[in-house]
């Protein structure tokens, strides 16, 4: 079963969809938005193209590797933007990011 195979992978790409959807509703409450603008969008991003990974993971899709290549390049990306910030649920966004990346560019290997 295509799930089972991957379900670490599966698992830390919803796990990170969440965080960044956590991330990206916390930004949009700091005081400053428009300093938190390039991080929100990377947690759209970002949630969206591990929802859609964990997804074809389950299907057993034969673009999953593929999908799982570019998973790992916006999780990465989003981690790098995420660290810069101090906020808790910056942080905790990154380390999600990080673990997605990981688990992706494992997977897609």
């Amino acid at each position: 079963m295509p799930h089972e195979i991957h379900q670490a992978c599966i698992e830390a790409c919803n796990a990170c969809a969440t965080a960044c959807d956590h991330c990206f509703a916390s930004c949009l409450q700091e005081q400053d938005v428009q300093m938190m603008a390039r991080c929100i969008a990377l947690d759209a991003d970002c949630a969206a193209i591990c929802r859609l990974a964990a997804g074809f993971m389950a299907r057993g899709s034969e673009f999953a590797k593929q999908l799982c290549e570019q998973c790992a390049q916006v999780c990465q990306a989003c981690a790098d933007e995420c660290a810069k910030h101090t906020m808790d649920h910056c942080q905790a966004c990154a380390a999600a990011c990080r673990r997605c990346a990981e688990q992706c560019r494992a997977m897609a290997a």
